[in-house]
């Protein structure tokens, strides 16, 4: 039964926070502190720390960790699976959606339409990052990075996994401080 009380714990949080993990927070309190009891105020603040401080989702990080302390390994399992759980399952249903209607002109339309947006948003990131850079490094290196980059992923046809690695390594050799 404990399995089933960490799903709704954090499914619930999941459905109703709109507005991602930040949104679900006071939502995954009262599950969590006022609900089932299972922390205290003061330890739920320091889980939300530990959360902010980790790289990632800050809802499913709570939900593993607190998962985690309630049911072991597989409430962990549980907890992540719930907070992810509502987005997924809209997923698909709009997948389903989308796929099902694919081939009628409004949606053609709409799909042409969404394009060029995500197309303007992915440039303003880009240029945000690359601004950043910038600040952070200075013109050259920034462009010496990016040139480097370009050349592997473009004509060596290296992945850009391996690409983000090297800079990452680059980056803490010769640009830590």
């Amino acid at each position: 039964m404990i399995y089933w009380h960490i799903f709704l714990a954090f499914f619930l949080p999941g459905i109703l926070g709109y507005g991602g993990g930040p949104a679900s927070i006071p939502l995954v309190e009262n599950e969590v502190v006022g609900h089932y009891h299972w922390l205290s105020v003061n330890e739920f603040s320091e889980v939300l720390a530990l959360g902010n401080a980790l790289p990632g989702p800050i809802a499913t990080k709570m939900a593993g960790y607190i998962g985690f302390q309630v049911g072991g390994v597989f409430g962990a399992i549980v907890g992540v699976f719930a907070t992810v759980a509502p987005s997924l399952i809209l997923m698909i249903a709009l997948l389903s959606l989308l796929l099902k209607y694919k081939d009628s002109p409004k949606v053609k339309r709409l799909t042409n339409l969404v394009r060029p947006a995500i197309a303007v948003l992915l440039g303003i990131m880009a240029f945000g990052f690359f601004a950043n850079s910038y600040q952070g490094v200075g013109w050259l290196q920034t462009i010496i990075i990016g040139a480097i980059s370009f050349l592997l992923m473009e004509k060596w046809k290296v992945h850009p996994a391996y690409v983000i690695g090297a800079a990452l390594v680059y980056g803490a050799v010769f640009l830590g401080s």
